[in-house]
């Protein structure tokens, strides 16, 4: 019988001894990789805020500049680096451009539901002629000064869309945009077609920009107050060489 059960204990060693051993292997933690989206990339940005580049007749040298600048951006849009793709010949003038690109704001790009960073260019193009004469444009559309006017309007703006434009930027033309765009129950806009350009991509996307971060009222009837469906409305805006606001 003792040796019964001494041959057991015996046994029981080598198992014991293993599993002391497996006990004392040390166990690395989980690791997991956080693999960021894939940017979007595209060559034309849609701006929040456009690039107002600061600069002078001087700054030219005597000669048109053009350049192409490479922008990042993150999920928020903000511009996380900006690097000369094209360069007008002059660092100190390209060193103007990033930073006015790195003070402007895109807008967002949504992927899947997501907000995803973005990769993009936006080309410049300076010209010697009335820099230093310069004056703004606002969103002064047909139905905001119908609006000012007191007139009747089919719907009003809750308040001036928020765009800026200079003169320069109308590249020696008058421009006109017409547009439309749809508005849910509760007044903001959605959705904004051009039906109309300006002739200049930019201008187009500027004035799309302005309107979706807007918000509009219409006068319910007792007949149209179960409406929860989109509605369409219509507007233009025109830019004069002659007729802008003095900066």
């Amino acid at each position: 019988m003792k040796k019964i059960l001494c041959l057991s204990t015996l046994m029981c060693l080598p198992l014991t001894a293993y599993s002391a051993a497996t006990k004392q292997v040390h166990q690395l933690p989980a690791q997991t990789i956080d693999v960021s989206p894939t940017s979007h990339l595209t060559t034309r940005l849609q701006w929040a805020k456009f690039p107002q580049p600061n600069y002078s007749v001087d700054d030219l040298k005597n000669e048109n500049r053009a350049a192409i600048i490479r922008v990042v951006t993150n999920t928020k849009g903000d511009v996380t680096n900006a690097t000369v793709e094209e360069s007008t010949g002059i660092k100190a003038l390209d060193r103007i451009l990033i930073d006015a690109v790195e003070d402007a704001q895109v807008k967002p790009h949504i992927k899947d539901g997501h907000a995803v960073s973005q990769i993009g260019y936006q080309a410049f193009n300076l010209k010697l002629s009335n820099k230093d004469a310069l004056c703004d444009y606002e969103f002064d559309s047909k139905v905001w000064q119908a609006q000012q006017d007191g007139k009747k309007t089919t719907f009003k703006y809750q308040s001036k869309p928020e765009f800026k434009l200079n003169s320069e930027q109308l590249n020696g033309h008058n421009r006109q945009v017409k547009f439309s765009f749809k508005a849910d129950k509760h007044g903001n806009i959605k959705t904004v077609k051009i039906k109309q350009g300006s002739g200049l991509y930019a201008l187009d996307q500027s004035i799309s920009q302005a309107l979706t971060d807007s918000q509009i009222s219409v006068k319910r009837t007792a007949r149209t107050l179960w409406l929860y469906k989109k509605s369409s409305f219509k507007d233009e805006i025109q830019f004069k060489l002659n007729a802008c606001k003095a900066s």
